[in-house]
């Protein structure tokens, strides 16, 4: 695998709540530099990526309902139709944790639902992404809520937000939402800090990484060729 090849998968992530605008602008230059599939930042920032990426490939990401997941489905709905207005192509959105782990796939397959009507009514080429949580989750919950994902036809299923004391993306959950999401795709992220890991989420059946660590994990492959 090539920096390039790498660099295709890897959607370069800061949701940090201390990102200052000089962060955001150098976050979209590094994008811009290596050639990352996307960038992907709280709503707040969308406009300002649009604005410094303009004309160039790099997609904008951004989270809803993050990272609890516990919005009312309206909102969630609303905040993905302002992002998409402002400039996002690709909505990564927080399930209902909580009514997963309760066993109202219905609840939960509808607020997917919901924000999947909105993004797919923008156009083909608007990504829906869907936030499980899975190091909170058993096996049994994840696979209901790929199931979840798939009947509200969202895009991908991602493992976490990064923020919950559980933990990130694990290699046995991404193996895992790899085995029980097809024809969804999966994204991985949360601990995602060095190429070995990078490495290993892809092999598991990861076709995008979410990553803070991306300039390091490209220049680590690149030192190593």
């Amino acid at each position: 695998m090539t920096p390039q090849e790498l660099a295709s998968k890897i959607d370069h992530t800061l949701l940090k709540p201390e990102a200052t605008p000089a962060m955001i602008d150098r976050l979209c230059d590094e994008a811009l530099e290596h050639g990352f599939v996307a960038v992907c930042v709280n709503p707040i920032w969308v406009e300002r990526c649009r604005e410094r990426l303009l004309g160039s490939p790099v997609l904008i990401a951004t989270v809803v309902g993050f990272p609890l997941g516990a919005n009312v489905t309206a909102i969630k709905a609303e905040e993905t139709r302002r992002a998409i207005d402002h400039g996002a192509t690709e909505i990564d959105m927080v399930i209902r944790v909580g009514d997963l782990i309760a066993g109202n796939t219905g609840l939960v397959r509808d607020d997917i639902a919901a924000v999947a009507h909105v993004v797919h009514t923008a156009s083909p080429q608007h990504t829906l992404k869907v936030i499980l949580e899975t190091a909170a989750l058993t096996k049994e919950q994840i696979i209901a809520g790929c199931r979840c994902a798939a009947e509200a036809e969202a895009d991908f299923v991602k493992t976490s937000t990064g923020f919950h004391p559980a933990g990130g993306a694990t290699v046995e959950a991404v193996r895992l939402l790899h085995k029980h999401s097809a024809p969804v795709k999966v994204k991985a992220a949360g601990g995602i800090r060095d190429l070995k890991t990078a490495k290993a989420m892809l092999e598991a059946g990861a076709s995008r990484l979410g990553c803070s660590a991306s300039v390091k994990l490209l220049e680590e492959l690149a030192g190593s060729e």
